[in-house]
Order: C-alpha cells, then sequence, then structure tokens
C-alpha cells in the first residue's frame, strides 16, 4: 500500500509525465485539423466524461466573492493558456516548448512572493534570470524546420501560456481547501468549451470535413487523459502540498518532452540548442536550491 504523504508526489510525476505527451499528441492533432477544432474537441471529451460521474465530485463551499477567483482560474487556464498554447506549437516544435515550461515554477514562486508574500532568497532570483536568459539564446539559437516555423514567436507564446498557468496554479491552491479538486477540473472542461465553441463561427477557423482516425484519437487521448488524468492528479496534488513545491514538478516535462519528442517526431536539437536547454535547467535547479542559514553560536555563560 502506498503511503498518503507520498500520494501527491507520485500524483505529480504521473501527472508531468502525462502533460509532456500532451505536446507530441497536439502536434499529432494539429497536423489533421485546426488548433481551435483540437482544443474545442478535447473540451467536450473531458466534459462528457465529467458529466457521467458529476455527482461524485460536487463537493463546494462557496463563500461571497468566490466567483473572482474562480472566474480568474478558468480564463488563465483553460481558456487564455490553451489560445497560447495552441499557436505557439504552430510555430515551435513540441521539445523547445516542453523547455519554456521549465519556466513555470519560477513564475509561480514570484507570483507566490507578491500575492502571498512568500519570500524569495537570492539563489531564486538569480536561478530566474538564468532560466530566462537561456529560454532567450535557446529562441534565438533556433533554426526554421518543418516543426519549428517561427521558434521565437512560438516560444515566446509558449512563455505568455506559462504566465497563465501561474495565476492558475495560485488560484488553484486559494480555492482548494473549499472546492472539490475534481469539481474544478470539470469546470475547467465545461468553461473551456463554452470558451472555444464561438470560434467555430470565425472564418479563421477550418472546419473538418473528413475523419482522420490519428488525428481523433489524439484529441480523445487529449481529453481523457491531459484534461481529466493530468489536471486531475496535479489538482489533487496541489490541494495537499504548497503551489511552490508542486510547481517544482514541472521541471521534469521538459526531460519527458524533449525524449519522447525524438523518439515519437524525430525532433533534434542543435548544439546551442542543447546548451541554452542546459542552462535553462540549471536556473532553475538553482532557483529550488535551499541554502543552510548559518545555526547561531551559543557562547557559554
Amino acid at each position: 500500500m502506498v503511503p498518503v504523504r507520498l500520494i501527491p508526489f507520485i500524483s505529480l510525476c504521473l501527472a508531468m509525465l502525462l502533460w509532456a505527451s500532451s505536446f507530441i499528441a497536439l502536434k499529432i492533432a494539429f497536423q489533421s485539423y485546426d488548433p481551435m477544432v483540437v482544443i474545442l474537441g478535447r473540451m467536450l471529451v473531458a466534459s462528457v466524461c465529467f458529466l457521467l460521474f458529476f455527482k461524485y465530485i460536487v463537493r463546494i463551499d462557496y463563500r461571497k466573492g468566490d466567483w473572482k477567483p474562480l472566474l480568474f482560474m478558468v480564463v488563465s487556464e483553460p481558456c487564455l493558456y490553451f489560445l497560447f498554447e495552441a499557436h505557439a506549437l504552430q510555430n515551435t516544435s513540441a521539445a523547445q516548448a516542453g523547455m519554456i515550461t521549465a519556466l513555470a515554477p519560477l513564475l509561480v514562486a514570484i507570483g507566490a512572493f507578491y500575492v502571498l508574500k512568500e519570500r524569495l532568497h537570492r539563489e531564486a532570483w538569480l536561478g530566474f534570470g538564468v532560466a530566462v536568459a537561456g529560454a532567450i539564446w535557446l529562441s534565438l539559437a533556433s533554426n526554421e524546420t518543418d516543426h519549428a516555423p517561427n521558434p521565437l514567436l512560438g516560444n515566446f507564446l509558449e512563455l505568455c501560456a506559462m504566465i497563465c498557468a501561474t495565476g492558475y496554479t495560485l488560484a488553484l491552491k486559494h480555492l482548494s481547501s473549499r472546492y472539490s479538486t475534481w469539481f474544478l477540473t470539470a469546470l475547467q472542461a465545461f468553461c473551456g468549451a463554452l470558451f472555444f465553441a464561438p470560434f467555430m463561427l470565425l472564418p479563421s477557423t477550418e472546419l473538418p470535413t473528413s475523419v482522420n482516425m490519428e488525428g481523433l484519437a489524439a484529441i480523445v487521448y487529449l481529453g481523457t487523459l491531459i484534461n481529466i488524468g493530468a489536471y486531475g492528479l496535479y489538482n489533487l496534488a496541489v490541494s495537499k502540498i504548497k503551489a511552490s513545491q508542486a510547481s517544482a514538478f514541472i521541471n521534469l516535462i521538459p526531460v519527458f518532452t524533449l525524449i519522447m519528442a525524438f523518439l515519437i517526431l524525430g525532433e533534434t536539437f542543435n548544439l546551442q540548442q542543447l546548451c541554452a536547454s542546459a542552462l535553462v535547467l540549471g536556473g532553475v535547479l538553482l532557483s529550488q536550491w535551499q541554502p543552510k542559514r548559518p545555526e547561531a553560536i551559543v557562547t557559554p555563560v
């Protein structure tokens, strides 16, 4: 039997593995369908699944004014987050997008510093600077390829997505003590479906004219294992441990994504990109390092 204290950490590892695979699934789905169709499809799949079990996941303790953090949470993610990520993956590779996610723990720490008044040590600020420098280098060193036609724009949009994810995590931590983890996850799916449905009416959205089984399978995978599985596991963990502690596990996504992008999509990094990626991860690790405080010296009387 798994010890209770390990459940959040196991949940986070599984969530990060699933999230890393979502970059690959999105790339595959985008080859067959318009990005807005893919996003709405995954939201509808998740919503239908949640409707089947909704009576088992409703647990709320609504307080006056809660609509504000709830609205902020769903607008941050999935609404704006998926808009940025969809356009990011049209311009950059899955591997590079996954690497940009390494900045998320630092952004959460900074958000907690200003919103929750949590103190950040000097190493965290230095690590943030190093990681940002690495992300900029990664983008500038990227060459235009079939997988990344405009990597500079794509990586910037992925960074915007990470800023949205930061707002989502802070709001989620605030709400998770009074709302069921799975209710909040379901709320994301329902609101996401409502938000993206009108995009089908835009002339810029290319509606599907045929069924592509590979693309359809990717959408179902995203709607079930990602929208329900990954988000549910992450939300569960955030409700049990500190938000900054949970967000640190996002550092695993770049590693998982890089491996899967190489094995499944055949994506590769050049030497400069590998060095820049190492700089990003190094900066993130530096930001998570907790310096030991000097012990007080007791002078004998």
